[in-house]
């Protein structure tokens, strides 16, 4: 169990979109299943109507809200909770050992194997976690609309610059290359600028799984998990499965009280 932080997280959703044809849509917005959920609810309407939704359970907690059959019309969805402090450190399942150490969608291990071994050399553990780390926080630029949805690490480490998720799907195919099983986080981020769901990474060393970030945006002692996965692809906050859904926005809120902790790069963090 890692030390309880004191902090209490509020967050708030606001979703929209127009249904223009029947559709499946699966939303990753709640924050993920944890004994201190103070209070929490979600309002999903078309027209103003509410409809039916199906939620179910996912990996590491992971809660995902189903609308199979989203009728045509003006989607609007609400989301808002307000959670405490458990902050559980989870062990690595052999499961966990062989799935966050393979290739994936976003994070073609493979290719970036040779890139890694002459970078990183012969570094392990946590020494290894901190320089590949540092690497991808100096040598990226965060610009946003630099990178499309179906960029890979690759592309990213060629561009050199990119937002959260290719931020840390650079991190994460360095690491698996380097045998330190990693997977991608969907958070909230009380402190982010501008405010938006964010992306980092929890890689495994120790003995357990601990966050990094290396857009270096916010505070990770704040952060509150909302889905866990292989990479953007297991973690999306919005997903049509079949039908056409033309998304309108979403505007994100996530506050930390009493006070926002500042940020220690050198301070290992357990993702609540």
């Amino acid at each position: 169990m890692a030390a309880p932080t004191g902090l209490r997280r509020t967050v708030k959703v606001r979703l929209n979109g127009q249904v223009t044809a029947t559709a499946d849509i699966v939303l990753s917005i709640a924050v993920a299943q944890r004994d201190d959920i103070e209070s929490e609810t979600m309002t999903i309407t078309v027209d103003g109507n509410p409809v039916d939704v199906q939620e179910l359970a996912a990996e590491h907690g992971t809660r995902l809200h189903r609308i199979r059959e989203t009728p045509v019309g003006q989607l609007e969805v609400a989301y808002d909770a307000v959670v405490g402090d458990d902050q559980t450190m989870t062990q690595l399942t052999q499961g966990d050992d062989i799935t966050y150490q393979r290739t994936s969608r976003y994070c073609p291990t493979d290719e970036l194997g040779p890139v890694a071994a002459s970078i990183f050399g012969d570094a392990t553990g946590r020494d290894l976690v901190d320089k590949v780390v540092n690497w991808v926080s100096d040598h990226l630029s965060y610009v946003v609309g630099s990178s499309g949805p179906t960029d890979t690490a690759v592309d990213t480490f060629l561009r050199r610059q990119g937002v959260c998720r290719d931020y840390a799907h650079l991190t994460i195919s360095l690491l698996r290359a380097r045998g330190i099983p990693a997977r991608l986080v969907s958070v909230y981020a009380p402190g982010l600028v501008p405010m938006d769901f964010h992306a980092v990474v929890e890689a495994y060393y120790d003995d357990g799984w601990h966050i990094v970030d290396p857009t270096r945006l916010a505070p990770r002692d704040s952060m509150v998990r909302i889905a866990t996965g292989r990479d953007a692809a297991d973690t999306a906050f919005i997903t049509t499965q079949t039908g056409r859904f033309r998304f309108g926005g979403v505007v994100v809120n996530a506050i930390v009280d009493p006070v926002l902790p500042r940020e220690d790069t050198t301070k290992r963090i357990d993702l609540s």
